[in-house]
C-alpha cells in the first residue's frame, strides 16, 4: 500500500426533501383538510477516525463525497426520511483544514472521534404546516433547502511516541527493522526510505510506537532532497532519537546540519527531548570510532550512545533511554525500568 499524507477533497451535504402538497380524501369525510408532510433533512458529511488505517491513500482515487438528499414529504402527514450521511474514514492523527490550507477545522487523534464538516439542509414544510384558523386549505408547500458544499484538505501527522531523525543512510530503517516487526526497505544508498514508517517496540514489558521518517539533508526546509514535508510526522513524538553515521563524514558537522533543519522547520521540534547516538559502530575501527564520538560529543555537548543495529550493540540501552523519556513526558515523573528477577 502506498503512503499518502495529504489529500484535497470536495464535500457536499444532502439537500432537504420537499414538503408535500396533499389533502385528505376519504369516503364519508367531507372536509378532510391538508395532510402534506414535511421533507426530511439532508445527510451530513462526517469525518471519522477509523482503526487500522495509517494512510490517506483512499482519497487518491475518490475526491468527491456527497451525502444523500432527504426524503420528500407525503400525504397522510408522512414526513420524509432523513438522508444518509457521507462518512469519510481517516487514520488517527488526521488534521482537517479549510481550502486555504491554513485554517484548521479539527485535529482528530483518537479512534472513533468524529467531526461534521458539512451539515445537511433542512427539509421543506408540507401544506399541513401552514394550516391556520384563517387558512383552512393551504395550497403551499416548501421545497427543501440546498446542501452545503466546500473543499477541504486532509493532512496526516502520524501518532508515534518516538521518532528517528538523521541524514539519509544513517541507519534509521535498519534500527526500526531490528527493534520492531516493521519491514522497511533497506539498501546501501541514500534516500532508500521514501515514506514514513511505523513500528511497535517492546522493551521491559512495555511498548511504544517508533516512527522512521525519510532522511534530511542541508537545505531540506527549502525543498532540497525530499524536503521537510515529512517532518510533520514527528511533531507529535515525545522524544527523538538522532542517529549519526559513524562511518560517514565529520559527526559533529552532520549533527549540526540536522539540528539547523529542525530549527528552520519550527513547530518546536528543536525543543523536543533528544537522544543522540552514533550508529554503525561495527563498520569502523576503534580509532575512527573514538574520533567520531569526540566530535559528536563536542557538537551536542553531551556523551552520545554507541550502537550497531546489525550487531545489536547498544540497542537495548537506546530503547530504555527512549522509554524513560516517553514515560517522563506522559507523567512528568521518570519511570524506572523493571529490574530482572533474582533469587
Amino acid at each position: 500500500m502506498k503512503f499518502l499524507d495529504q489529500a484535497r477533497v470536495y464535500v457536499r451535504s444532502g439537500n432537504g426533501g420537499a414538503g408535500a402538497l396533499s389533502f385528505r380524501r376519504e369516503k364519508f369525510i367531507e372536509f378532510g383538510g391538508p395532510d402534506g408532510g414535511d421533507g426530511g433533512r439532508g445527510g451530513d458529511v462526517v469525518i471519522e477516525v477509523a482503526d487500522g488505517l495509517n494512510t490517506l491513500i483512499d482519497f487518491r482515487y475518490q475526491q468527491h463525497f456527497k451525502a444523500k438528499t432527504g426524503g420528500h414529504g407525503m400525504g397522510k402527514n408522512r414526513a420524509g426520511a432523513r438522508g444518509a450521511d457521507a462518512v469519510l474514514r481517516v487514520p488517527a492523527g488526521t488534521q482537517v483544514f479549510e481550502e486555504d490550507g491554513e485554517t484548521m477545522i479539527a485535529d482528530l487523534t483518537a479512534t472513533g472521534e468524529r467531526v461534521v464538516v458539512a451539515r445537511g439542509a433542512n427539509g421543506g414544510f408540507g401544506n399541513a404546516h401552514f394550516k391556520s384558523s384563517t387558512n383552512r386549505a393551504p395550497r403551499r408547500a416548501n421545497p427543501g433547502q440546498e446542501g452545503e458544499e466546500r473543499t477541504i484538505w486532509l493532512r496526516l501527522k502520524l501518532i508515534a511516541d518516538a521518532g528517528l531523525i538523521g541524514l539519509p543512510n544513517a541507519g534509521k530503517s535498519t534500527f526500526l527493522a531490528t527493534v520492531s516487526a516493521a519491514k522497511p526497505k533497506i539498501a546501501d544508498y541514500p534516500f532508500t526510505t521514501l515514506d514514513p514508517g511505523l513500528g511497535v517496540v517492546a522493551i521491559d514489558g512495555r511498548e511504544f510506537v517508533l516512527a522512521d521518517i525519510p532522511g534530511l539533508i542541508e537545505g531540506a526546509h527549502e525543498g532540497a532532497g525530499l524536503g521537510d514535508r515529512f517532518l510533520g510526522h514527528i511533531e507529535r513524538c515525545r522524544v527523538l532519537l538522532h542517529l549519526v553515521d559513524a562511518a560517514g563524514d565529520h559527526a559533529g558537522k552532520v549533527y549540526k546540519t540536522v539540528r539547523r533543519e529542525l530549527e528552520a522547520y519550527g513547530a518546536r521540534l528543536s525543543d523536543k527531548p533528544e537522544i543522540i547516538a552514533l550508529s554503525k559502530i561495527d563498520a569502523v575501527d576503534a580509532e575512527t570510532l573514538k574520533a567520531q564520538s569526540e566530535r559528536l560529543k563536542r557538537a551536542a555537548k553531551r556523551k552520545p550512545l554507541l550502537l550497531s543495529s546489525v550487531a545489536g550493540t547498544g540497542v537495548k540501552e537506546a530503547l530504555r533511554t527512549m522509554l524513560l523519556e516517553i514515560e517522563k513526558a506522559k507523567t512528568g515523573v521518570i519511570a524506572q525500568p523493571e529490574a530482572a528477577w533474582a533469587p
